[in-house]
């Protein structure tokens, strides 16, 4: 197994919220909290470390007690970025990141992805959830070893944004979970009045 000590967890908060009217999604209200902080709140216990990848209001994302790292490339590029700001700040052996939009993922999580990491030999693990199309990857739900940096660096500086284009280079485990309602994220005002529901 992989020891908790030797994972940093990176919560991605670093979009621009388009869908959600150009506001900051980390910071929206949901049961009393920001959303990112109910991420972080079930984050850290899967977890040796945690930080924060945003990009604005970062005194507020600061406030939540952990570090905070904006964007290693500019103009709000997409999650990949977010990837490669953990990946160059990761002191551990790996980084796992979810976003901060979808605040009841698993809580065995980070166990589970990091198993499944082991038992394949992969470089990175990622979260799939089964529903009426098919299997659904859920790739922003990512366990990777920190050594997959070189390539990362590699494939942004090409000027290539896509997750699915960057994984397909890796040795790749998908980690299928039930419960496709814990994956549920808010996107747009209408799917944040459904998650308080």
């Amino acid at each position: 197994m992989i020891a908790k000590d030797d994972i940093t967890g990176l919560i991605l908060a670093g979009g621009r919220g388009s869908r959600m009217g150009g506001v900051d999604k980390g910071l929206q209200n949901h049961r009393g909290m920001p959303l990112a902080m109910h991420a972080l709140m079930r984050l850290a216990p899967q977890v040796g470390h945690v930080m924060i990848n945003a990009n604005r209001n970062l005194g507020a994302y600061e406030a939540f007690g952990v570090p905070v790292w904006p964007d290693a490339l500019p103009d709000y590029p997409g999650p990949l970025a977010g990837f490669l700001s953990g990946l160059e700040q990761c002191e551990t052996g790996h980084l796992v990141t979810v976003p901060c939009d979808t605040p009841d993922f698993p809580e065995d999580l980070v166990d589970r992805l990091a198993a499944a990491l082991v038992a394949e030999d992969a470089e990175i693990a990622m979260a799939a959830t089964r529903s009426e199309s098919g299997i659904q990857v859920q790739p922003v739900f990512c366990l990777m070893k920190a050594a997959v940096m070189e390539s990362l660096v590699r494939f942004t500086q090409s000027g290539q944004r896509k997750i699915d284009r960057w994984t397909a280079q890796h040795r790749c485990v998908e980690v299928l979970f039930d419960d496709e309602q814990a994956f549920f994220n808010a996107n747009t005002p209408d799917e944040l009045r459904q998650l308080q529901r």
